[in-house]
């Protein structure tokens, strides 16, 4: 099946025919290879759409013909196809650095990408905000890198919504249709030509689900849409808005995408080895998966999830307990009952994936403890995969914390999750200035063959050369801002005062802040604003010299991040002097970009720990940009003093306000203390070198670091590897090694109440070598064989790592330290003792004395050599 040209194509001269595939291949939103193209067509459109499918699709025919004509557009437009023919049959950095894996002999298949939003480009709108750009930045970093990815998706009608506001401040929320015709994707058809659909069923009726294919260079990202005419009204509303809607909307939404959405790839002939979880909204994806592997290999569905399970992996970006999805037990058996007979556990079973676990001494750790305790999807996408990760250092801590609930009795600093820290894909959020300044220092591949050596490249840059380099960024979003703003309309008093004036609207040559991002409580966007009266002194007096441009949007439910919207509009009207502050209307990628380009410093200021990882400050870093930021997110791992300014403790203090204006007080005197001289401290060459040293070091350390070239070979090498050899693993030979650990597991829940200590003995030698210590356990087993379990001693970290390893927190977002962890061996039943005729077994080890010997505590824990720990058995009884 392949994506066919017959929905709203356009009629192209056969000279130009190759503009087609130019226009349909999103690769144009990062190379920007065909941008000379698109401009020449249609130079205005091009400005305000950046959409080379709609431009084809909106200009005439004698227009293009009149292009057919001219030799050298001609020229150019093959010059582009042959860049682009070449650009994607070169081999790529997976192919040269695993060789063995890209021949397919040990091949990492497939790797499904499921997200409930991408964000490509403003020219294809189904992206919200960081969650989504995170998503696109990785499809463009896979097409890149070589990595054979799929995306799967949704189609929205609407998308997210467009923002207004009036002139009191107020945000106005509009939701623009979004025609198919002219988005940079075809329907996918079959071999007859008949456009691909699966179906869905739902209460009384089944769905049918168109599916849409966009092309992003290598990687394809299928888009399912419910807008079919065979489906009712409400049903075709299904995926009208994106995050919009009722909890049942919500619920078809991720039915939709995890279920329809895996039943696209089989109906492609599409079998991955990795599914990938872009946050919980795909989480029945796992179901459905395991649902496909019951069919092929006749297995019970516990088998099916043991196989596929090691397949799956789970990426979180929730960093509070109330973020997760969560739907009533009534609504989820109203939608899921029959799918759940269809799997062959009914409707408590499935609930209990999604629930937290009882904790019995004497019981199974698999049964509800609440039956009106809401449906998790989180607990869900964790207990269907084999991994699970935050996205950076400090969120993965965060998030061990708040998956505790699912793994009663271990210590927090071993709940199964880790992490990968964001990145962003810096091809796509460098300026043409920025792009010119890495090709000199780093070449033109920079981003295609390892990170390796570009931070040591960019150091050796002068100072003349980047602060040329960051004025002429500055001055772009000066020019920017003004023309945007003078298309908004009289918003927030920006206008009010300039009359037909706009060059008075910011100052090219001035200290230039960034601030932009969803409003809402625990981003404290108006941080900056809780001494008003300082504020003021900072941004708007006649001598100042600091000026901050402000984009974003509230949720259309959030009130209080609509408050924080009215109250910079407010404050924006009190600079009277001359606009120092800007409030760029209705935040997209177009702007985003607009933006890292060109500021000097970007503020970011959430609240600890509740931004999981935050990736519009890397966005500034290739482009010269510094950052102020909360020790929260990716700059918990980041800061240090040569890099930029933090505020914050590195702790948590949830939302006291006296913490909120301690660091409001500290972001205030950076700013005038540090920040503000730093830049205005010149030579007699009038460049600030304090100021540049700090740039280029940011440049040159953060900017590799914080890239999608990092992330996936963290995600390759860490993660879709390993699980890639594991499922293979399970799924051989009719999936004998799933079925051995399903009977293990079963084995364990069953025999559990049984598990405990009947000695423990644990004392100190003296050996001329120096002191041990000796441990002897003898522990009851029931009727489980020594093989099911493993006997070990446990101690908390040692030092200073202790304490944080016990409630999961760290200084300056530094991870706990590893406990120590030792297995004990099993003694050989002695010669002529019948072991079964006792359940009872002796296990000892000897250790070297460094700690005091109480320090350590026996456990006994599931033991499988191919299981995944904690997250396939969360069995575990202490001594004590």
């Amino acid at each position: 099946m392949s994506p066919q040209p017959r929905y709203a194509m356009p009629t192209v001269p056969d000279s130009l025919k190759g503009l087609v595939d130019l226009a349909l291949d999103m690769r144009w939103s990062w190379s920007h290879s065909g941008d000379e193209v698109w401009e020449e067509l249609d130079p205005d459109l091009w400005d305000i759409t950046h959409n080379p499918w709609l431009l084809l699709q909106t200009i005439s025919q004698t227009r293009l013909e009149e292009f057919a004509r001219d030799p050298a557009f001609r020229k150019l437009v093959h010059h582009h196809l042959t860049e682009r023919r070449k650009a994607l049959e070169a081999r790529t950095w997976f192919q040269e650095s695993h060789p063995v894996a890209a021949k397919g002999t040990t091949a990492l298949g497939p790797v499904a990408y499921f997200s409930m939003e991408f964000g490509l480009s403003e020219a294809l709108p189904i992206y919200s905000g960081g969650l989504g750009i995170l998503a696109g930045d990785f499809l463009k970093a896979s097409s890149d890198l070589g990595l054979p990815v799929v995306g799967v998706g949704l189609l929205y009608q609407q998308g997210y919504f467009r923002q207004a506001l009036d002139s009191h401040g107020e945000q106005i929320e509009f939701y623009p249709f979004n025609d198919p015709g002219q988005l940079p994707l075809l329907p996918v058809r079959d071999d007859e030509g008949e456009w691909l659909s699966v179906t869905l069923e739902l209460p009384r009726r089944m769905v049918r689900l168109r599916v849409w294919q966009v092309q992003a260079g290598r990687v394809k990202l299928y888009l399912l849409d419910t807008n079919d005419p065979t489906n009712s009204p409400a049903d075709r509303g299904i995926a009208s808005e994106l995050y919009g809607g009722s909890p049942e909307m919500r619920l078809q939404q991720e039915m939709v995408l995890g279920i329809a959405g895996w039943r696209v790839l089989r109906a492609l002939g599409i079998s991955p080895e990795i599914c990938h979880l872009n946050e919980g909204h795909a989480a029945l994806a796992v179901l459905e998966r395991a649902r496909d592997f019951m069919k092929d290999n006749a297995v019970p569905f516990e088998v099916a999830l043991t196989a596929t399970r090691a397949g799956n992996l789970f990426t979180t970006h929730t960093p509070v307990e109330a973020g997760f999805d969560r739907f009533p037990p009534s609504l989820m058996a109203t939608y899921l009952s029959s799918y759940a007979e269809k799997l062959g556990i009914g409707m408590q079973n499935l609930l209990s994936l999604g629930r937290k676990p009882v904790d019995l001494a004497s019981g199974s750790l698999s049964l509800p403890a609440d039956p009106a305790e809401p449906f998790n999807m989180a607990y869900l996408a964790i207990r269907g995969s084999g991994a699970v990760n935050g996205v950076s250092r400090l969120h993965g801590e965060v998030s061990r914390r708040l998956f505790l609930p699912l793994f009663p009795r271990w210590p927090v600093g071993e709940v199964p999750v880790g992490h990968v820290t964001n990145g962003v894909h810096v091809p796509s959020w460098d300026s043409p200035e920025a792009d010119d300044l890495w090709t000199k220092a780093c070449g033109r591949d920079r981003w295609l063959d390892g990170i390796e050596g570009l931070g040591d490249k960019i150091r050796l840059l002068d100072d003349h050369e980047l602060w040329r380099f960051r004025n002429v960024s500055r001055r772009k979003l000066v020019l920017m801002a003004r023309e945007h703003v003078s298309r908004q309309g009289p918003v927030a008093g920006s206008l009010e005062t300039l009359g037909s004036d706009i060059s008075c609207l910011c100052d090219p040559e001035i200290l230039t802040l960034g601030f932009a991002r969803r409003f809402t409580s625990y981003k404290r966007c108006n941080l900056i604003l809780h001494d008003m009266e300082r504020a003021e002194r900072i941004l708007c007096s006649d001598g100042q010299k600091v000026q901050l441009v402000i984009a974003g949007k509230a949720h259309p439910a959030d009130t209080e991040g609509k408050a924080m919207i009215r109250q910079w509009t407010e404050f924006i009207r009190k600079c009277n002097v001359r606009p120092h502050v800007v409030f760029l209307v209705d935040y997209d990628m177009a702007i985003a970009e607009h933006l890292v380009h060109g500021v000097d410093l970007w503020l970011n200021t959430p609240r600890r720990p509740w931004e999981a990882s935050g990736t519009s400050g890397m966005k500034v870093l290739a482009n010269g940009g510094l950052n102020l930021s909360e020790l929260d997110g990716w700059w918990a791992e980041a800061y240090a003093p040569e890099v930029g300014w933090a505020i914050g403790d590195g702790l948590e203090h949830d939302s006291d306000p006296a913490w909120d204006a301690a660091e409001a007080a500290q972001l205030y005197d950076l700013l005038e203390n540090e920040v503000i001289p730093e830049f205005y401290d010149r030579d007699r060459e009038g460049i600030p070198r304090r100021w540049i040293a700090r740039v280029r070091e940011s440049m040159a350390r953060l900017a590799p670091m914080f890239s999608t070239s990092r992330m996936v070979n963290d995600y390759l090498d860490g993660y879709y590897l390993p699980a890639s050899a594991a499922y293979r693993q399970r799924a051989a030979a009719g999936a004998s090694t799933a079925r051995e650990i399903a009977s293990w597991k079963e084995a364990l829940d069953r025999q559990w109440h049984n598990v405990g200590f009947v000695d423990y003995r644990a004392t100190a030698e003296t050996a001329p070598e120096g002191g041990n210590y000796l441990f002897r356990a003898q522990v009851s087993l029931g009727s489980l064989p020594p093989s099911a379990v493993r006997v070990e001693l446990y101690a908390e970290p040692l030092g200073q790592d202790a304490a944080a390893s016990a409630d999961g927190r760290a200084a300056a977002g530094g991870r706990p330290g590893s406990p120590e962890v030792h297995q004990l061996a099993l003694v050989p039943v002695s010669p002529g003792e019948d072991a079964a005729m006792s359940d009872s077994y002796t296990y000892t080890t000897l250790l070297r004395a460094t700690r005091p010997l109480d320090d350590y505590t026996p456990r006994v824990v599931g033991g499988h050599p191919a299981a995944l720990g904690p997250l396939e058995a969360a069995h575990v009884r202490w001594l004590r």
